[in-house]
């Protein structure tokens, strides 16, 4: 019975990461079907975005992605905010913050909206949208099947690693976009799960799209070793383009936001400039994934991939930067590779032996643009990695790789996803269990057991509630019970040898610090814990949310860090053991 139950805690969360890898893999197949399906209602002309010949009138491609965004415009500023731009930052306050809780409806609502603003001619990614589809069905499974917060966080980052497994057919790619990006605090036990869930993905993509590839990818070969040189330079240009595109995408919501345009009108100015660009160069629209497939065909030429860089930043930012729903990772994509394809001419100029290399260099200025943007070097190089399975092309794309994420790392020190969060004022910490403690509440941590005492009490009376209590510190109120200061111990320590004359005549109101820091009950751990390590309190009165002299308990510095271990104990040694039995709280 035993045994039975110790291969039942193995294979229970297994089958369960099987199950969420199965339906988002099928969700990324049914965006890819969703988005041709419109792009055909839509473009009766064949693949408008990338073959002029055959195109519909030019106002109609002026005006489409202006269309899109005023359908799509209302139901992101009304009914569901969180489906607004990449998706991935929200996977990431999910995970942090919320315990993996995202709702339900976001799988339904971000899916229709990116495959609509996509078709429609917005420059954004499929990829972000598919990580957050991925993600919804992963916590709605938890959901369903009841499972606490811990286990939630797990299969979120299962559901998000199937999606991008399922989009690029790259498991280990998809597994290390959920570990470099996602789950920056891992545990061992997540990742044979997260592992399982993304092959599971894959294979359903497989199936269904029977090994067809997003990219034609071609046999790379480096011909000289100084071509590295030129792989370090594109590395370097990558991650200032990185910034310029963050900068752009970022920029532009403060423009909105100067002028006061309502949040659901902005999606569809956005979508007008876009299209305008379209005019220009057509191929910035929509996810432009037949321009790189020309661009690894070496059939750009130089000065159409150095124009289709700046037109793919602009559109991007005016389309992201607007509000509508859509990834960041096809732009970083398309963008990469029109830069490798100027190096590629570059190259050919300084080495007309070498032949046509553009190819060559669009494949990894993909990879280095990726690195930048995410700061996620190991996924970037996996992913390409994954694309060609030759192991050759591993030096260049850490060569270049590398340089593009110092680049963003010096000069800005967020990835475009942290950058996102940071507008929110959510700062989450690579690496570090301190997120931990952003979800973790101050009420439910403080003690209600309040040592009080009156302002006017005299010291004598104040010497013995010390002598009977167990606590160096005591909060003070005036008559109306409202906080006006804080004694402790220390305080008293001078007055203790004084003649008991003037301890008589001394009040508490006359030893207490007047001046105090507060916390109130809503606000989280990480809140106290600074204000703990920037002054040495051990306590922290605790006030009501909407009545900040209303002391309704005090944190100690000790139950903190007692939290912490707890929390630290629970999720890395008592939850692996609990999939099927959970452990009760007494």
């Amino acid at each position: 019975m035993k045994q039975r139950g110790r291969l039942t805690d193995i294979f229970y969360p297994l089958l369960i990461a099987v199950l969420i890898g199965a339906l988002a893999g099928l969700g990324a197949v049914f965006l890819r079907w969703l988005i041709q399906a419109i792009i055909s209602v839509l473009q009766t002309a064949g693949n408008f975005f990338s073959d002029i010949s055959g195109e519909p009138h030019w106002l109609w491609r002026l005006l489409l992605p202006a269309l899109g965004g005023m359908l799509i415009g209302p139901v992101i500023a009304f009914w569901a905010p969180e489906i607004r731009g990449p998706g991935v930052p929200e996977v990431m306050e999910a995970l942090t913050l919320k315990g993996g809780h995202i709702r339900h409806r976001v799988t339904l609502i971000k899916t229709g909206a990116t495959a609509m603003l996509i078709a429609a001619g917005a420059s954004v990614g499929r990829e972000g949208p598919i990580v957050q589809i991925g993600a919804s069905i992963g916590s709605t499974v938890m959901q369903l099947l009841k499972l606490d917060r811990d286990k939630r966080r797990m299969a979120v980052a299962c559901g998000a690693a199937a999606g991008i497994a399922a989009t690029f057919q790259a498991p280990m790619a998809g597994t290390l976009f959920a570990v470099e990006i996602l789950l920056l605090d891992l545990e061992a036990a997540y990742l044979s799960n997260i592992v399982i869930a993304a092959v599971t993905g894959n294979l359903v993509s497989r199936y269904c799209w029977e090994g067809a590839a997003v990219f034609h990818i071609p046999h790379f070969v480096m011909q000289q070793p100084a071509e590295l040189l030129l792989y370090l330079a594109m590395g370097l240009t990558c991650g200032f383009l990185s910034l310029v595109l963050m900068a752009v995408v970022f920029g532009l919501p403060r423009l909105y936001e100067t002028y006061r345009l309502p949040p659901w009108l902005t999606p569809a100015l956005g979508g007008l400039v876009v299209g305008s660009l379209g005019l220009l160069c057509p191929q910035v629209l929509g996810l432009g994934y037949s321009t790189i497939n020309e661009a690894l065909g070496n059939k750009l030429s130089l000065p159409l991939a150095a124009t289709l860089v700046l037109a793919k930043i602009l559109a991007t930012g005016f389309s992201i930067g607007s509000g509508m729903s859509g990834g960041i990772f096809a732009p970083s994509l398309f963008v990469g590779a029109m830069t490798g394809a100027v190096f590629g001419h570059i190259a050919h100029l300084i080495w007309p032996s070498i032949g046509d290399s553009t190819a060559y260099f669009s494949l990894i200025g993909m990879g280095s643009m990726v690195s930048g943007t995410t700061l996620a070097p190991i996924t970037a190089i996996m992913t390409i990695f994954e694309l060609t399975y030759n192991y050759e092309v591993i030096l260049p794309l850490m060569v270049a790789c590398i340089p593009s994420l110092l680049v963003v790392k010096v000069l800005h020190g967020y990835s475009v996803y942290e950058t996102n969060l940071l507008r929110r004022g959510i700062n989450i910490v690579r690496g570090h269990d301190v997120n931990r403690l952003r979800s973790m509440v101050v009420k439910n941590y403080m003690c209600r057991d309040l040592q009080v005492l009156q302002s006017d009490m005299p010291l004598c009376h104040v010497g013995e509630l010390m002598e009977q209590s167990n606590f160096p510190h005591f909060v003070v109120v005036d008559t109306q019970g409202e906080l006006t200061g804080v004694l402790t111990l220390r305080d008293l320590r001078s007055m203790l040898t004084r003649s008991e004359r003037f301890a008589d005549t001394t009040t508490a109101a006359a030893l207490m610090q007047q001046k105090v820091v507060t916390v109130t009950e809503e606000d989280d751990l990480e809140t106290a814990f600074h204000l703990f390590a920037g002054n040495e309190f051990s306590f922290l009165p605790v006030v009501a949310r909407h009545n900040p002299r209303s002391v309704v308990g005090y944190l100690k510095k000790s139950d903190l860090v007692a939290a912490y271990d707890q929390q630290i104990l629970k999720e890395r040694i008592l939850q692996p053991l609990s999939w099927v039995c959970p452990i009760k709280k007494r």
